[in-house]
């Protein structure tokens, strides 16, 4: 098999095209009928990106695990960039293992640490007392963080 960061930009390349394609015709669709199934189609386009990106950095931390032969696969890459002084990776890689944390398991220290810096983040996040991203988006579905094309780009090319 060819290297997994080798294969993760073609692959959400390839994913997030094949979604543009199906939202494209879904939002046409939508334009002489308002059918609920129309709706819940266009939710399980947003639904299916926040199952990519979580999928792609769980399959990413498995592979850490083998190839730096320990438990925990971001804790351990994380300590090597620190030590190469390479902050900046450090960073957006630990900001993005948060959002993931948030995807995976909603509200805690992952959350609490990235409302702290919102600001900041690469991405949006739902601040405690927000409950949409866009109101009036029938697109949207619940999610902490706003997984877009923009974010799971990010995270294919963070593992890249």
């Amino acid at each position: 098999m060819h290297n997994f960061d080798d294969l993760i930009y073609r692959s959400t390349s390839f994913t997030l095209n094949s979604l543009e394609e199906v939202n494209s015709k879904i939002i046409e669709q939508l334009q002489t009928s308002g059918s609920t199934i129309l709706v819940k189609n266009l939710q399980m386009v947003q639904l299916q990106k926040a199952i990519f990106a979580i999928g792609m950095f769980s399959l990413f931390d498995s592979m850490l695990q083998d190839q730096l032969v320990c438990r925990n696969g971001f804790e351990t890459a994380k300590k090597v960039l620190k030590e190469k002084g390479n902050v900046e990776l450090y960073n957006r890689f630990d900001e993005y293992i948060c959002a993931i944390n948030v995807l995976k398991h909603g509200k805690g220290k992952s959350y609490d640490a990235l409302v702290l810096k919102f600001k900041s983040l690469p991405f949006r996040i739902k601040l405690p007392d927000e409950r949409f991203f866009d109101e009036g988006d029938v697109s949207e579905i619940s999610t902490l963080i706003e997984v877009n094309d923009k974010f799971v780009l990010e995270c294919a090319e963070i593992i890249e």
